[in-house]
């Protein structure tokens, strides 16, 4: 028998997260994954702003910046008829990953960062923690959830071995098809079926020389059915990926299909080699529960959504940020009976939101087949070029939605969590295209610089922290008292810089270990212990 306090179960980008963070935090854990974590299909390429704050927090924000992405390719979004001697619609213009602006809510940027990329930089991180068993290989057979246990059965998938394991708690990072939601029981809602489409991985070490428009990261295909196809620069030097976007209808490629299909998107001859296929299906699915008693679903397994906004990582990641203190705290003996309830409370909202914007965006791209393109988009000459004018600018404004969202990313907050108190007032209007920081409560903490050049985001992560603001902040002593009383870590900053206190808005502000406000105010509350209580589940 195998015993450890907390079992993961998948070794991708959110899978090795939790197992990493936890690691981070001191807890011992045992991660499974089936494959050998090595990635031919890269599912994401952008961890977003949020993401690279809890990079910077692990220390893997440079690992990240060099993991392998050409970092002087530029990162436009085109709309095109083809590659070689197309027409160009319209583009977003955007800077090369050197010369992306870091964004003044924020001490970090997104990146552009692949899968097979990003996941070796997580691997490498959560392996060097000697209290995290990583093993890959190894698969999920079943589990029996207990009162005060989960006993699982696990196998090696080269050798058939079976293990039993014994945890206190089970996370399952597992993807869309999850064993563990399955054994659950847990359905899922929403629509299961947005389109079938197909990618594939190709090399050309001439497209990018041959290619008569002005080279960009994501170029669409419009042709007369529509929006058809996308070519994304996956490493920014010469592999692309090619997806096909289909639609509800399900069909058989071939790789001499397929190949037929990345040569109309060329336009013209080119060197094409096909290094892997993989067909998917986008979906926009959110898990009813977010799992029982000690048993959760985190990333894939509890949310499935269109890769239009780039989502799906980065919500998988935010909720294992969320999950992994909750385990802590329940681990360690300070966590309340109801701290774990709060993550389905905090996070399922969240995910329900992106799942539903993400599809908006795939309609709104996918809305070219309802509009069909007029056939002068097509033809040379000024009938041609006036046409395309008016339906790439059409295009455009479509399109802005889905390269806009630093609200999506960054502004998410938990305004009904049971574990976060309010003071009476309302946090400015949420817009997924905007971010206004704020202390309030359930909301991410803001962004400020110290005088001694680092960001506030950096006084938090382990334990709670309690920011004293300005020239004489109240005496935090029964606050911290009432803290220790429970075993709940926590420490108190005197910060006195205006431009913290500026943005924080009161002079006392308490932040979680995953960076979101727990309470604010001008004085203690009368009751600390209240407080404490409230904030740790009990």
């Amino acid at each position: 028998m195998i015993k450890t306090p907390v079992l993961v179960v998948g070794g991708g980008p959110v899978g090795l997260c939790v197992a990493g963070d936890l690691g981070w935090r001191g807890i011992d854990c045992m991660e499974i994954e089936r494959g050998d974590g090595v990635v031919g299909q890269p599912k994401m390429d952008m961890p977003h702003i949020r993401t690279l704050e809890f990079c910077r927090r692990w220390g893997l924000v440079e690992q990240v910046e060099r993991s392998g992405y050409n970092r002087k390719h530029p990162q436009d979004n085109i709309w095109i008829t083809s590659l070689i001697g197309g027409y160009e619609l319209g583009r977003e213009s955007f800077p090369c990953p050197d010369d992306e602006p870091y964004p003044p809510q924020s001490p970090q940027r997104r990146e552009r960062a692949p899968q097979n990329f990003f996941d070796p930089v997580i691997a490498k991180w959560t392996k060097s923690f000697p209290n995290v068993d990583l093993r890959y290989f190894t698969e999920l057979v079943d589990f029996t959830e207990r009162d005060d246990r989960v006993a699982a059965t696990i196998r090696d998938v080269k050798t058939g071995k079976t293990e039993e394991v014994e945890c206190q708690y089970l996370v399952g990072c597992d993807g869309a098809g999850s064993i563990v939601r399955e054994k659950l029981g847990i359905t899922m809602t929403g629509n299961a079926v947005l389109t079938y489409t197909t990618n594939v991985i190709f090399r050309s070490r001439e497209l990018e020389k041959k290619q008569t428009i002005k080279s960009g990261y994501r170029y669409i295909f419009i042709g007369p059915e529509g929006t058809w196809a996308t070519i994304v620069a996956i490493d920014g030097y010469d592999n692309f990926r090619f997806s096909l976007v289909g639609d509800a209808g399900r069909k058989q490629l071939t790789d001499e299909d397929l190949l037929a299909e990345i040569r109309r998107a060329i336009g013209g001859p080119c060197d094409v080699e096909l290094i892997s296929t993989m067909p998917w299906t986008r979906r926009e699915l959110v898990a009813d529960k977010y799992g029982s008693r000690r048993v959760f679903l985190v990333g894939d397994s509890a949310h499935q959504l269109s890769p239009t906004g780039a989502f799906g990582m980065n919500t998988g990641l935010q909720e294992a940020v969320d999950i992994t203190w909750k385990l802590e705290g329940m681990i360690r003996g300070w966590g309340g009976p109801k701290l774990l309830d709060s993550y389905e409370t905090e996070r399922k909202p969240v995910a329900a939101r992106n799942v539903k914007t993400a599809a908006e965006n795939l309609a709104r791209m996918l809305e070219t087949r309802k509009r069909k393109p007029p056939p002068a988009i097509f033809e040379p000459g000024p009938a041609g070029d006036a046409a395309r004018k008016a339906y790439g600018d059409w295009y455009t404004a479509q399109m802005w939605h889905e390269w806009y969202t630093i609200g999506i990313h960054t502004g998410y907050r938990y305004d009904s969590s049971p574990i976060v108190v309010g003071d009476g007032t309302e946090p400015p209007p949420w817009s997924p295209s905007e971010y206004v920081q704020t202390s309030h409560a359930g909301c991410r903490a803001p962004h400020a610089w110290l005088k001694d050049g680092r960001s506030t985001l950096d006084l938090f992560g382990k334990g709670f922290v309690l920011l004293r603001l300005g020239a004489n902040p109240p005496d935090a002593a029964p606050l911290l008292e009432a803290a220790k009383s429970r075993g709940l870590p926590m420490n108190a900053i005197a910060i006195d810089e205006p431009a913290v206190t500026a943005v924080y808005e009161k002079k006392l502000v308490l932040v979680r270990p995953d960076g979101h406000v727990a309470w604010r105010g001008d004085a203690l509350p009368a009751d600390p212990l209240a407080l404490v209580d409230r904030i740790r589940g009990a």
